[in-house]
């Protein structure tokens, strides 16, 4: 799963970054059970995949994976993003990364007894192995792709996208960069206004 960049273009605004987070936890109308700050990052977190699945650059990208991982090419493709996101010298300036991830787990952890289960089991992992800062390194996006195939409902092995993954470097750092860009306009001009 790819929550850096939700954390990230949660623009540090608490209700949207929690909506953010636990939305693919989140099913049909459990979603009213929240006030209407997180209600609208659990919305935004859905135009994000949405906007992410239909780019023309993401479906470049995809096609990397698809031949070997098929319908999971895009969950693996939102990781490899939340890589370049994460080695983005631009994105995090001036604390960096590591103070953004702090401040992230620092925001959700007093929300958590309202969060659905699946993500308050998963939270206290996520904070301790500091899986946001985790992204930057080879190692953690190689157990992000493991991660995945975890999940996932028939695939056995995550070394082929890790490999795809270097042998393309070059080629999925340019989409993130063509990519990337757009992906936050697109958030800025979803925004509510007031």
């Amino acid at each position: 799963m790819n929550f850096l960049a939700h954390a990230y273009l949660s623009f540090g605004n608490p209700g949207l970054l929690a909506g953010n987070m636990i939305s693919d936890f989140v099913k049909g109308k459990k979603k009213f059970d929240y006030p209407p700050a997180i209600q609208q990052g659990i919305v935004l977190h859905r135009e994000i995949d949405n906007y992410t699945d239909n780019h023309p650059v993401t479906k470049i990208a995809k096609a990397i994976f698809r031949p070997d991982y098929r319908l999971y090419s895009g969950a693996l493709t939102d990781v490899i993003y939340d890589h370049f996101l994460a080695i983005d010298s631009t994105a995090f300036a001036p604390g960096g990364l590591l103070d953004f991830t702090e401040e992230v787990y620092r925001t959700l952890e007093p929300m958590l007894p309202a969060f659905p289960e699946k993500f308050q089991q998963i939270f206290p992992y996520m904070r301790d192995q500091n899986w946001l800062n985790n992204y930057q390194f080879d190692w953690g996006i190689r157990n992000s792709l493991a991660g995945v195939v975890r999940r996932s409902a028939w695939l056995t092995e995550s070394d082929t996208a890790f490999r795809l993954f270097n042998d393309h470097f070059d080629e999925l750092a340019a989409c993130y960069h063509r990519f990337f860009p757009d992906l936050k306009n697109f958030v800025i001009a979803s925004l509510p206004r007031g």
